[in-house]
């Protein structure tokens, strides 16, 4: 692999991946779980500091293993060749393609604000509840664009990456500033008002919107639930920023690099999820974050800050969001396939470089596959019961820090995790913690995921059976 990616160009695919439609929306679900901008806030911290003690873990493995495929290759070299084809499989069926065709079709959604033509269309195909509309083929569409622009070299992603993700930056800054200086009226202290009391509203659905029902006062072990059912969101927000280690065989000096893009990216994001969070408590009342139309509390606190320009304002920058989430999630997967196919756990048409040196196969098969999942309308779904299992393949590899510690103490680290034990305990911890309470009190997020890794195992049985 050519070194072409510098410092900048990582961290940018770090953000980039990061931030996608999840900021813009699920701080509703959040509210309604919680009633509160204290917990609000609460729980967004508690994210920025899972995923910030990971991406350090991360960067000791990093600088162990610089090479393609990251933490696929991570769980490979400690805990064995199946261990790191469950991870695999997991990505391709649903962690990474799925995540592609969610953002993807929230770029159609939002493009939908601008054109709402594309709304009012008849479905191209409808039998019963199963429908393809023109927003899930505009979805397509950007995948196998970006698929495209992918194959025609690491330099072509790049440049797409750096523009967009800068750009997405520079209008969520914007977004911040203005939405403490051009609202007339604060509803900061009205939000806080609630103080440390929890409450719960699930609302009741009238024409296919939540509309508010009554506030619920929650305390105890239903707090602990809450919490978890909340974190399900801000956790899927907040995660990807690992795809830069797979891309490690093609960072300059990834030895060094890839943690700092880690450790730059992944703050730099929660810092401004943090203050996006806190735009939102000041522009809207509670009722407004938890009841925003289809969720979409940004446009709300877009409208209170730009008036009626605020909906196109918001589906603008949303756009500019996915646009280049979806290209940091594709250029970063298909290395991991491609590694994957060299260990003899994936399709063999999945090795070959292109003449422009990177994985051009690769990347068609993860496009294909996610123009799939855009059509079947089930990512949503995966998506809700595959966070437990991405928190889970976390915990795995931040563990393998502590394992290789114990058990080979004498290899080569060019970075040792900073705080260790303590900063990969603090990740296990409340890894654990929501791991559990998702068990418990809302175990539809949990078993369905779960089955569908294990599905994985006869799969690299008859694998491996074939190969011997």
């Amino acid at each position: 692999m050519e070194k072409k990616l510098k410092l900048w160009d990582a961290t940018m695919i770090v953000m980039g991946s990061m931030i996608g439609s999840g900021i813009f929306i699920v701080s509703s679900d959040i509210m309604r779980n919680l009633g509160s901008g204290y917990w609000l806030i609460v729980v967004w911290l508690l994210t920025a500091l899972m995923t910030i003690a990971a991406a350090i873990s991360y960067g000791e493995l990093s600088a162990m293993f610089p090479k393609a495929g990251g933490q696929y290759t991570y769980i490979t070299e400690i805990f064995g060749k199946m261990m790191g084809f469950l991870y695999g499989w997991g990505l391709f069926t649903v962690i990474q393609t799925g995540t592609i065709a969610a953002v993807a079709v929230a770029f159609g959604k939002f493009t939908a604000y601008l054109i709402p033509s594309l709304n009012d269309a008849t479905p191209l195909f409808q039998s019963g509840s199963f429908k393809i509309t023109w927003i899930q083929i505009l979805a397509i569409a950007i995948i196998l664009l970006l698929s495209f622009i992918n194959t025609r070299g690491v330099q072509s992603g790049k440049m797409l990456q750096n523009i967009f993700t800068s750009s997405k930056i520079i209008a969520l800054l914007g977004l911040i500033a203005l939405g403490f200086i051009l609202v007339e009226h604060s509803q900061l202290m009205s939000n806080f008002q609630f103080g440390w009391e929890a409450f719960q509203n699930f609302g009741t659905e009238i024409n296919g919107h939540k509309e508010s029902a009554s506030w619920l006062p929650i305390s105890g072990t239903t707090v602990l639930g809450g919490i978890a059912a909340a974190m399900v969101g801000s956790v899927f927000s907040s995660v990807a920023w690992e795809n830069v280690t797979f891309v490690s065989g093609e960072i300059e000096n990834p030895r060094k690099n890839v943690v700092r893009a880690m450790i730059i990216g992944t703050t730099s994001v929660m810092i401004l999820y943090l203050l996006v969070n806190l735009v939102y408590l000041n522009t809207l009342t509670r009722d407004e974050i938890a009841f925003a139309a289809n969720d979409r509390v940004a446009v709300a606190s877009a409208e209170k800050i730009f008036g009626n320009a605020g909906t196109i304002i918001m589906a603008v920058l949303v756009m500019i969001s996915t646009f280049g989430c979806v290209n940091g999630i594709i250029l970063a997967g298909a290395r991991v396939f491609q590694t994957m196919a060299k260990d003899g756990l994936f399709l063999k048409a999945a090795i070959k470089n292109n003449r422009f040196n990177v994985p051009a196969n690769s990347l068609w098969m993860q496009g294909i596959w996610a123009s799939l999942l855009c059509l079947s309308g089930q990512y949503g779904d995966l998506l809700d019961m595959i966070s437990f299992v991405i928190v889970l393949f976390y915990m795995l590899t931040v563990f393998g820090v502590i394992y290789l510690r114990i058990k080979k103490p004498n290899l080569e680290r060019g970075y040792k995790t900073w705080l260790y034990p303590i900063t990969p305990a603090i990740y296990l911890i409340i890894g654990i913690s929501f791991c559990v309470l998702l068990f418990i009190y809302k175990p539809q997020y949990t078993w369905p995921g779960l089955g569908l890794i294990l599905i994985g195992l006869p799969v690299y049985l008859l694998i491996n059976k074939k190969s011997s």
